[in-house]
């Protein structure tokens, strides 16, 4: 569990690097705002990571095994790519500092393919879901100190200082990757390059259920991703409330409870299992939404932004564990980097795409009523839950299994 947190920072240090840290970064340097905008499209690699998984599926490293070996070697090219970061100049430089941001962005999320693989080559079932807690207090820290904390000392620094430090942070990275233990029983690679991408889709579309799992995955968290997709407007546009209320009782707040929800997620699938686990965390970030409807109409109150975000972030958080844990059950260790990557590209698709439907059903009908409507998109995946019941419980089962069976031998 100490090697799953640390590898999740070693996944969330570089990933607000090249967005809102980087931003903030071009900001200050006075670079337009057209420009700015367009080094968004840096985030593209973590949407497409799965056309190149399985080819980390298929090649092994000659060193540290199957899985280590290349994370070890994303985090060293993340040091030198963030190094060479930290050397540039936004206003001087800003297409050497946007291609730079562009290899940063492809090689975190190739970190990001083969850290999750890892997680599902080394974790028995029952300890998925507090791997996912693991894994989330790890890359939220992380994150959390690529932003706040880099943009602090870039304050008082400079912003090469403050790269220039990230850049140091990876590399010591590397150490976490050394002391991670190999699976117990180590997985079979495809054995050419056309297996890697054939075969994941092949044994996956194998498990009974299987196509109504793919249903279940991008609609298990879509009303959460869309209610959170206009948050931080709905608070200063919606309600009135300052920047300062906004980041002390909203962002800060959002972090620590959905860390909490994690944790708790994770302690509750040990007793609950995965189907009981998914079904009640999956009511409650449901339910929870509609709380943002009671602040919509009771306007600027500090304690109840609060409460509303602490709330609903601590259901998501964990909803969060048991789907992490979901998806890891779906996953076949000879092929955990491709089938993983695909998974977790599948359930970001309601998050990429809400932002902008959001904001067209909110100038159509209201806040109020437009979080009414993310609860009613809850339901769709509560239904395929509740009709996949027993396909959830005999995946657990066979899980549970094996896993036994594994302890045995």
């Amino acid at each position: 569990m100490v090697a799953i947190l640390l590898l999740g920072a070693s996944s969330g240090l570089p990933f607000n690097l090249t967005l809102s840290t980087l931003q903030a970064w071009l900001a200050s340097a006075g670079v337009d705002i057209k420009t700015i905008g367009i080094f968004g499209l840096t985030g593209t690699p973590y949407l497409v990571k799965f056309l190149w998984a399985p080819l980390l599926d298929r090649y092994i490293p000659p060193f540290l095994g199957r899985r280590r070996g290349w994370i070890v070697i994303f985090q060293i090219a993340l040091a030198l790519a963030i190094g060479v970061m930290s050397f540039s100049d936004p206003k001087l430089m800003p297409r050497e500092l946007g291609l730079i941001a562009v290899v940063v962005a492809v090689l975190s999320a190739s970190q990001d393919i083969v850290i999750d693989a890892y997680r599902v080559d080394v974790i028995p079932p029952q300890q998925r879901a507090l791997a996912s807690a693991a894994t989330s207090f790890g890359y939220r820290a992380a994150a959390m100190f690529a932003s706040f904390v880099v943009i602090n000392i870039a304050a008082f620094a400079g912003w090469h200082v403050a790269f220039g430090l990230v850049a140091v942070v990876m590399a010591l990275m590397v150490f976490a990757t050394f002391s991670s233990p190999e699976p117990l029983t180590p997985a079979r690679p495809p054995r050419t390059l056309r297996d890697a991408v054939v075969d994941p889709c092949r044994d996956f579309l194998r498990q009974s259920g299987a196509w109504g799992f793919l249903l279940l995955v991008p609609l298990f968290k879509v009303g959460d991703a869309f209610a959170l997709s206009l948050y931080s407007a709905f608070m200063i546009k919606g309600v009135g409330f300052s920047l300062v209320e906004l980041a002390n009782a909203g962002k800060l707040n959002m972090t620590i409870s959905t860390m909490a929800g994690v944790a708790i997620g994770g302690f509750a699938y040990l007793r609950w299992g995965l189907y009981r686990s998914l079904a009640i965390f999956g009511v409650a970030q449901s339910v929870t939404l509609l709380l943002f409807v009671v602040l919509a109409f009771a306007g600027r109150k500090v304690w109840l932004l609060a409460l509303v975000t602490t709330v609903d972030t601590l259901a998501g958080g964990m909803g969060q564990a048991a789907f992490t844990a979901f998806l890891m059950c779906l996953c076949t260790p000879n092929f955990s980097a491709t089938q993983y990557a695909l998974l977790s590209a599948l359930a970001s698709l309601p998050r990429v795409g809400m932002q902008a439907a959001a904001g067209y059903v909110v100038a159509a009908v209201g806040w109020a009523d437009f979080f009414v409507i993310t609860f009613l998109t809850c339901l769709p995946g509560l239904a395929v839950l509740f009709f996949l019941r027993e396909r959830i419980r005999a995946l657990d089962a066979r899980e549970k299994a094996e896993a036994a069976l594994a302890a045995t031998a």
